[in-house]
């Protein structure tokens, strides 16, 4: 724990919502251990600091909570963030970013995407990147909402020809006797030359810049702290694993915790924008004016 971090009462409590997967709560393990506050300095006397509280929901449900502003801080797909680009500023860090992989299309059978034209598709969320991604190079298919964590048993059960698969199911698939049909991110970085970005954390604009840049600085040290902490972070991370051992669950984390997470930069912000024009060019979301990365 940081010295004095709990020395003085804090300013507040900030709402961080994230999805219960073993990327989002190893970024989360130095606020999880009370180890990272946001700080503010003041004019004079210490910092003021603000106690990080997380709220665990899937990212469906964190999309749509991001539209009304509930949450002081959130992650939400990258596909939603023009529905909320209002309310909350990008934070650099934290984005969970494909680099020539991504959302995994499987089916029961061989294929191509051109041959699931027209084919019930499920997907994990309506507002999600995976099924932002796969508009963009699939025109025409019908989507099934399903939860994420289940679109692999519907597939195979025959409840939907294909499915979107994000999140740990990208490593077991192939358990299912599944074919993989297209890896979205591939396609993507082979059309585009950058990464996808698939989920963003967001900060809400009314707390201001000062300490909306507070809380992007306190999530960095948070990621930092739990890269120091490895081990420990990773056995806190695999309680949110759903199935993942410790060999997966470092695969799975090396995926999406990265230097893409600590620091979008500018090639990251590039992937970000290219992503959103692209998106409204094809009337699929509103158009952003601002992209404010703090």
């Amino acid at each position: 724990m940081e010295d004095g971090l709990n020395a003085q009462e804090p300013a507040g409590t900030l709402r961080f919502g994230h999805s219960p997967d073993a990327d989002d709560a190893y970024m989360f393990y130095g606020f999880a251990q009370d180890a990272v506050a946001v700080e503010l300095a003041g004019a004079s006397g210490p910092p003021r600091r603000w106690r990080v509280e997380h709220l665990l929901e899937d990212i469906q449900s964190l999309n749509e909570r991001a539209l009304t502003g509930e949450l002081e801080m959130t992650a939400v797909s990258a596909h939603a963030y023009p529905f909320v680009a209002e309310k909350y500023w990008v934070m650099r860090t934290g984005v969970s970013m494909g680099d020539d992989y991504g959302p995994i299309v499987v089916a029961r059978t061989p294929g191509t995407l051109e041959s699931l034209r027209g084919a019930r598709i499920a997907v994990p969320g309506l507002q999600t990147t995976a099924i932002l991604a796969l508009k963009l190079f699939l025109s025409e298919f019908r989507p099934v909402l399903i939860r994420f964590d289940q679109i692999l048993e519907a597939v195979r059960d025959g409840k939907a020809d294909a499915g979107i698969i994000i999140h740990e199911g990208q490593l077991f698939w192939q358990t299912l006797g599944l074919h993989r049909i297209a890896d979205l991110g591939v396609l993507w970085k082979a059309e585009t030359g950058l990464p996808l970005p698939l989920g963003l954390d967001l900060v809400r604009k009314d707390l201001g810049l000062p300490l909306a840049t507070a809380a992007s600085d306190a999530l960095r040290r948070s990621i930092v702290y739990a890269q120091e902490h490895h081990e420990e972070a990773m056995r806190y991370a695999l309680q949110f694993g759903r199935g993942l051992d410790t060999a997966l669950g470092d695969r799975f984390v090396g995926m999406y915790v990265n230097h893409w997470t600590l620091d979008l930069g500018e090639k990251g912000r590039t992937a970000l924008a290219t992503l959103l024009e692209r998106a409204a060019d094809a009337g699929l979301v509103p158009k952003v004016r601002d992209l404010r990365i703090v």
